[in-house]
């Protein structure tokens, strides 16, 4: 992968941050008087981990750019965005539905933001 294959990467940064910063409003202003504040806690706590990932990937995308062939950092890029996806969009649903069983998702996110980081600790690890 060249330098140029690291844009699509920064491009899903921005749109994870803007997505992360979208739902953190929407959870802020349309949802506060609807919802339980239990259930707005755990709307907060997917929007928390939504942004710091989305920053995360693009920390991950800006590595990719110095160590386009290093694969562990394609790894890291795809499981924060699973890690988004999965964690936090079960969080939202979850908060906004009331459907408990999407919490049994939750935890798959949150292994693949564990194994995003590893990956990223990998990566410095080999590094000279």
């Amino acid at each position: 992968m060249e330098k140029r294959g690291t844009n699509g990467w920064l491009v899903t940064t921005g749109v994870a941050g803007f997505t992360g910063v979208a739902m953190g409003a929407f959870g802020a202003h349309g949802l506060k008087n609807v919802i339980a504040p239990e259930m707005l806690a755990v709307y907060q706590t997917g929007v928390q981990y939504h942004f710091w990932h989305a920053l995360g990937l693009g920390l991950v995308a800006l590595l990719m750019r110095q160590a386009p062939q290093f694969r562990t950092l394609a790894w890291a890029a795809w499981l924060m965005l699973a890690g988004i996806v999965l964690f936090s969009g079960s969080l939202y649903l979850l908060a906004v539905s009331g459907i408990r069983w999407l919490g049994v998702i939750t935890p798959f996110g949150g292994m693949a933001f564990l194994a995003a980081w590893a990956c990223v600790a990998a990566h410095g690890w080999r590094q000279p």
